[in-house]
């Protein structure tokens, strides 16, 4: 259940554009604009390039990048597929 309230003014075009664009997606206001700022929450803490580690978790850090890479039985199969735009014929 939600509790967590968020208040927001917007101009009236805003407002509108938004409850067209949500009777679109068959969603109401609040549905569709909590919908749309998780989106975006999610791409921008995902696109983040920096990141600290104290001296420990660099280390493991470090160690998991060195470590060869590990068996993937799917990802083995899957490079083995040839693609549907390389013919034999070629």
């Amino acid at each position: 259940m939600r509790d967590a309230a968020i208040n927001l003014r917007a101009l009236p075009e805003q407002r509108d554009l938004i409850d067209h664009a949500a009777s679109l997606l068959g969603k109401n206001r609040s549905d569709f604009m909590l919908e749309a700022a998780c989106d975006r929450a999610q791409a921008v803490v995902l696109d983040q390039v920096f990141f600290s580690l104290d001296a420990d978790r660099f280390r493991q850090f470090t160690d998991l990048l060195d470590a060869p890479a590990r068996s993937n039985p799917g990802l083995e199969r899957l490079l083995a597929v040839k693609a549907p735009w390389r013919s034999s014929a070629a």
